[in-house]
């Protein structure tokens, strides 16, 4: 709940962020050092003031990414990195480039043969369209790091499912 949310373009930075099992709960970030976060009210205003202090306030991107660790009794130790989805129509301030400078943001990162690649795609769309299973595709051809996540199944039009899709008949995943 602490990340920011919207409309249009919120993550115009990737976010790094690593989980850490500890027995206290709190948060830092590296541009902030020395300084826990306790409130996570707070870790979403700082995520939003940090991404506008780099990119503007006019939804401007950047790939310098915000770095911010979780310590939790609740939590695995883990490293997730969220990326910016793909904007195919610039806004604001962004350049008319915006397009290719998101998808090279993102395959710096999914191209590492550590990495778990997250393809979310929304239910109410055509799953061969989907841009994210698409990148995914060009840096894991055999699907090995790829999970397909379907999302936005409420917004689905009346009369369609996604029982191929859950079933995994209509585009077959490994995961």
């Amino acid at each position: 709940d602490f990340l920011p949310r919207g409309s249009g373009i919120v993550t115009r930075r990737p976010l790094v962020l690593q989980l850490i099992t500890a027995k206290t709960e709190y948060a830092e970030f590296l541009h902030c050092k020395g300084r826990k976060f306790t409130e996570f009210d707070e870790v979403r205003q700082e995520i939003e003031v940090e991404t506008d202090r780099i990119t503007g306030a006019n939804k401007g991107i950047s790939s310098i990414p915000i770095n911010l660790r979780i310590y939790s009794p609740h939590v695995l130790s883990l490293t997730l990195i969220d990326l910016p989805g793909i904007t195919k129509v610039p806004v604001g301030d962004q350049p008319p480039d915006i397009e290719q400078q998101i998808r090279d943001m993102i395959m710096q990162f999914i191209s590492r043969e550590n990495c778990l690649i997250l393809a979310v795609t929304p239910a109410n769309t055509d799953l061969a369209n989907s841009d994210a299973l698409k990148l995914a595709k060009e840096v894991d051809p055999q699907g090995l790091r790829t999970i397909g996540v379907i999302t936005k199944l409420d917004l689905m039009d009346e009369g369609t499912d996604a029982r191929e899709i859950l079933e995994n008949k209509l585009l077959p995943l490994r995961r």
